[in-house]
């Protein structure tokens, strides 16, 4: 009778072993949480993973419908690279509508009245890029001697150069040379080609 009763206790024990060990919940029914996105708990989780056969973004569609922060783009703390920031302050380019030459008088050094207001356009200009660099080129036509319109083709440059000083220019950014007779712009030995070379260029760099 002992015996009896000593194998049914142990059978009983052993059955509740058994169900002790079993699991009804299934491990891809299981609810997990994503730490790698705030603000949602594990029940909202386990819903998005169910639902993980569906397209991109409408995932994201509804991960911002409820009020989930999306990760940035560019991670914080991101360096950009030294080759975007040299494109984005490189200088602004001169403006198209500023003319690069203004003309003289014969056998003058004056700026004329018309062009007046080129000079105070590049002087607005490099005012505001301060990291420009202006060569002022002077020329002449070809009457005279060599050695005078080399004077001549400087003393253009450098009433253009003071110009710009009293706008407001600093001296480091302008410089003044002459190319006297050397490099007309046009060819010729009559008036319509004189008035062409007696010029100053503004040469930007």
């Amino acid at each position: 009778m002992k015996s009896r009763l000593m194998i049914a206790m142990s059978v009983l024990a052993v059955s509740l072993l058994l169900g002790a060990c079993g699991s009804r919940v299934k491990l891809n029914e299981a609810a997990v949480e994503d730490r790698n996105i705030t603000g949602v708990n594990a029940a909202a989780a386990s819903g998005a993973a169910g639902g993980a056969g569906s397209a991109a973004g409408s995932g994201a569609s509804s991960a911002q419908g409820a009020g989930v922060a999306l990760a940035p783009a560019t991670p914080a703390g991101a360096s950009i690279a030294p080759s975007d920031l040299t494109a984005r302050k490189g200088p602004a380019a001169v403006p198209s509508d500023l003319a690069l030459v203004i003309y003289f008088d014969y056998d003058s050094f004056e700026i004329k009245p018309e062009f007046q207001p080129v000079v105070q356009g590049h002087a607005r200009y490099l005012s505001v890029n301060k990291d420009r660099k202006l060569v002022l080129e002077g020329h002449t036509d070809e009457r005279g001697g060599r050695e005078y319109n080399l004077a001549l083709g400087q003393k253009r440059a450098e009433s253009v150069s003071r110009a710009l000083s009293v706008l407001g220019v600093t001296g480091a950014q302008v410089e003044s040379v002459s190319f006297g007779q050397e490099t007309p712009a046009a060819t010729g030995s009559d008036e319509a080609a004189f008035q062409k070379n007696r010029r100053v260029e503004f040469r930007y760099r």
